[in-house]
């Protein structure tokens, strides 16, 4: 769930003014899985661009504290939530440690990077949520090390209802900074879209599989 419409309005609007989010319906992109989108979000562009950043990472602190009190230690998810990730666990004092998609091939062969003691309790920082698969493999990865996974906060979901459904079947809690249905409204209102284009928008969204421009 977005953690309140404020939030979720002026995010979407900084990650629109930056292009770290990109609304083309009559130019769609296609995805890595092969999904034609009229949305490609790269949330990491924020970094260059220190008032967003500071913005996103201001609420993100406040938000786990908020949810969670103080937890012992904050993880991004590798590797897109890296970076605001160390932002948040700075801005709160606490220790960092990232979670890759898998073990490295070589070394250590550590899924985990930094230092991990069972029993600690761990926020995860993400970045974007699809549909939810990686975020949870690494929920899993960190649960595999005994550690107390408290919840998960992200920069911004699409909402589709596969990804509800995956969250809550490993009952994992989500907040997000802002979601799909707010990013459109928002888009709207500012006329960063022809209102033509907010019906198609919204369909996507209804069945992003199948959609076809």
């Amino acid at each position: 769930m977005v953690l309140d419409k404020d939030t979720a309005k002026k995010t979407a609007e900084l990650l629109l003014q930056i292009n770290a989010i990109k609304l083309e319906p009559e130019n769609p992109f296609t995805w890595a899985s092969g999904w034609k989108s009229p949305i490609y979000c790269d949330n990491r562009i924020m970094l260059s661009y220190p008032e967003v950043r500071n913005f996103v990472q201001e609420v993100m602190a406040k938000q786990v504290e908020k949810l969670y009190g103080k937890p012992d230690v904050i993880a991004g998810v590798a590797t897109g939530a890296i970076g605001i990730g160390i932002l948040v666990a700075e801005a709160l004092g606490l220790p960092f440690v990232y979670v890759r998609p898998e073990p490295k091939s070589h070394g250590r062969q550590n899924q985990i990077e930094g230092y991990l003691e069972s029993g600690q309790n761990v926020v995860v920082i993400e970045d974007l949520i699809s549909t939810g698969k990686s975020s949870l493999n690494a929920v899993k990865a960190l649960k595999e090390q005994q550690v107390n996974v408290m919840g998960m906060i992200a920069i911004f979901t699409y909402g589709f209802s596969v990804a509800t459904s995956n969250f809550q079947e490993e009952n994992v809690s989500l907040h997000t900074l802002s979601d799909y249905n707010h990013l459109i409204e928002q888009a709207s209102e500012t006329n960063y879209i022809q209102e033509s284009h907010q019906q198609t928008l919204l369909e996507w969204k209804t069945n992003p599989q199948q959609w076809k421009q």
